[in-house]
């Protein structure tokens, strides 16, 4: 079946974790009810989210607010560094800062990152088959979503870095068949208090 249909891509960042990054503070979880009752209206379909506690317990959240959305764990929505550029890469007056940055990430984790990123722009991105609109939602962590508004603006890999998410903000992303890429929204903090 062809690609016909538009896909609406709903990231967002796992509510605020507690320092040891092992399940959601009170604040965390207020946060992701809150994104819940804000994505009552959406037609979602589905959520896909992380495999670590914190995104999964975010999804949760979420989905209880929601009617029959399931929430199911996928790697490619995990916490990775999707790219590590080259020094030539990147702007000479911040070469260092992003390398050292990026390079703190052990390296065995950072050979995993790029497979799973290239995993996640073929599952989550793109005009869907069919004839009926998508709307999907993935929970996930700062980096991936990133790397997807990244790969939707068309910028190069390394600009990944230097993109930053607040937890349980909103970002959207429309593909629509035909048309460019389209950033509808991006670090949308309006349901969540000021203060």
């Amino acid at each position: 079946m062809t690609a016909t249909a538009t896909r609406h891509l709903y990231l967002t960042r796992h509510g605020q974790a507690t320092p040891d990054e092992g399940t959601l503070t009170d604040e965390g979880h207020r946060q992701a009810v809150l994104l819940g009752e804000r994505l009552r209206n959406v037609p979602l379909t589905t959520i896909h989210h992380g495999p670590l506690p914190r995104a999964a317990r975010t999804a949760h959240l979420i989905a209880a607010q929601l009617d029959g959305v399931p929430a199911h764990a996928c790697e490619p929505a995990g916490d990775y560094v999707p790219y590590t550029p080259e020094r030539a890469e990147l702007p000479p007056d911040s070469a260092d800062l992003l390398l050292d940055f990026v390079t703190r990430v052990p390296a065995d984790e950072r050979a995993l990152g790029p497979g799973l990123a290239q995993e996640a722009l073929e599952r989550f991105t793109g005009p869907v088959p069919g004839t009926e609109d998508r709307h999907e939602l993935v929970v996930t962590h700062a980096f991936l979503i990133a790397w997807l508004v990244r790969a939707a603006l068309g910028a190069p890999p390394w600009r990944w870095m230097g993109l930053n998410h607040d937890n349980a903000a909103l970002t959207v992303i429309r593909y629509r068949p035909g048309f460019p890429v389209s950033l509808l929204r991006y670090n949308d903090t309006s349901h969540l208090p000021t203060a």
